[in-house]
């Protein structure tokens, strides 16, 4: 657009009355009330409804560029537009037609549009909403920019005068509309940041990580050797302490031996008087053939009563269990297998040697994860929470079975790492803390939602 012109020499009128003077009255009031807009919604508002102080109209009109394309933003007298009304969709379509013209006129001046400048398609809307006449000045910025346009339906051509006005006052809502423009561009910006991290969110869903579980673990022996009750009784006392080291051959806990020891004194009386039997059986042989023939059953009743006293001798051997072999001897607290009754076979404690630890684990069927021979196992110790030891998964069981905690879980063993231990000594067996065990590498999106996708399969059986 062209600089304004020089203040002309006013000789028209808006009103009846009205002087010179009352149009730069006017013109003052429409700037200032320009400056003070402070959204571009209430400065587009303002355009459409303030102007009729200048310029009697029926009904004005604003459109913005949004996109290169003009969108209806204010009508006149309307606090809010009807979007799927037929007057705004033919609002609409006039305004890409005069948008079309002001691209088509690089100067960008005001200009008069009637019905016989539309289109046929224009025209049957145009003799039913709107006067003869529509008054079209564009909104520019102070570089010329093309920011919308805005239309003025009138009855009649405003004088010269009160044109070059309404070129100063588009020209002062010009320069608001883009110093008001960039909060919306900055909005815009805002929200493409917010849909560009949006996108990057959901691309890290993408972003390959390794399956973990986590699991309880205890360590334990791995060629640990159980030791059992070598026959029915009661556990008398224990000649050791809880994981306490023993070498071959020395004396773990003993059974009670009252029972086999009466049984022994039985059993050698009994024998003690077959062999007696025997004898005289024996002295009368010689005179009696009655007492001959006796001799074989009483020989073969001290032979009974013999084997007899043995076992039990062998029993009481059997009384106090020794180590096979060198460890360290696991089990609970002392007290809690004195006086108590055991079965043949029924494991006491366990033997193992600290040089070949491993760790048992406990992963629940609800977390489990595809896991392969040498998966990476980290250990946290309660003792030592932030030291975590590195094993490998060495085996696995195909079947879930109940955990210690009554949990069905897949039983799980793993051998550490060499010199796992702080500085390199052997982990002490009976520890327990977490495991946390790595399987294959999935997307991020998978692993964090593994858990609700199985829920929701079991729920719906989808």
């Amino acid at each position: 657009m062209n600089a304004p012109p020089a203040p002309p020499q006013v000789t028209a009128t808006v009103a009846r009355g009205s002087t010179g003077a009352d149009l730069w009255r006017v013109y003052a009031h429409l700037q200032e009330r320009a400056r003070a807009a402070g959204t571009l919604a209430e400065l587009q508002f303002s355009l459409a409804n303030e102007p009729w102080q200048l310029v009697h109209y029926r009904q004005g009109f604003v459109w913005s560029l949004n996109g290169g394309r003009p969108v209806l933003c204010t009508v006149s007298g309307l606090a809010r537009l009807g979007e799927d009304s037929p007057f705004s969709v033919w609002l609409g379509r006039l305004g890409r037609f005069l948008h079309e013209r002001a691209r088509g006129d690089p100067e960008r001046n005001p200009s008069f549009v009637t019905v016989e400048d539309v289109p046929a398609r224009l025209a049957d809307g145009w003799r039913e909403w709107l006067p003869g006449l529509l008054y079209v000045q564009p909104v520019l910025a102070p570089d010329q920019r093309l920011l919308g346009l805005a239309a003025y339906a009138l009855d009649a051509a405003p004088g010269d005068a009160v044109q070059a006005l309404m070129m100063r006052v588009l020209g002062a809502y010009g320069h608001a509309w883009a110093a008001l423009a960039p909060r919306r561009r900055t909005a815009g910006i805002r929200r493409w940041i917010g849909w560009a991290v949006a996108a990057a969110l959901c691309a890290t869903l993408f972003i390959p990580v390794r399956l973990s579980v986590l699991a309880p673990a205890e360590i334990v022996g791995l060629d640990a050797v159980a030791l059992a009750a070598p026959m029915d009784g009661v556990v008398e006392r224990f000649l050791v302490r809880p994981n306490q080291r023993v070498t071959a051959g020395e004396p773990l806990f003993t059974l009670d031996d009252t029972t086999l020891r009466n049984r022994r004194e039985i059993a050698a009386r009994q024998l003690e008087v077959a062999r007696a039997d025997a004898l005289a059986a024996e002295q009368r042989a010689f005179a009696s053939d009655a007492s001959r023939a006796e001799l074989a059953s009483l020989r073969g009743k001290v032979a009974e009563r013999e084997a007899e006293l043995s076992a039990v001798q062998a029993l009481l051997e059997r009384v106090q269990v020794r180590s096979p072999g060198d460890g360290v001897v696991v089990f609970g607290d002392v007290n809690d297998w004195q006086g108590k009754p055991v079965v043949t076979g029924e494991r006491v404690a366990l033997l193992a040697d600290p040089a070949n630890a491993g760790v048992l684990l406990w992963m629940p069927v609800a977390d489990a994860i595809n896991l392969e021979a040498g998966a990476e196992v980290r250990l946290f110790l309660d003792v030592a929470p932030l030291s975590p030891l590195v094993a490998r998964v060495f085996e696995t069981s195909y079947q879930a079975t109940a955990s210690p905690e009554g949990v069905q879980a897949y039983r799980l063993r793993a051998r550490f790492e060499p010199g796992a231990g702080r500085d390199g000594a052997p982990v002490r067996i009976g520890l327990k803390g977490t495991a946390k065990v790595y399987g294959e590498r999935a997307p991020l999106g998978y692993y964090l939602f593994r858990r609700p996708l199985a829920a929701l399969r079991a729920f719906t059986g989808l």
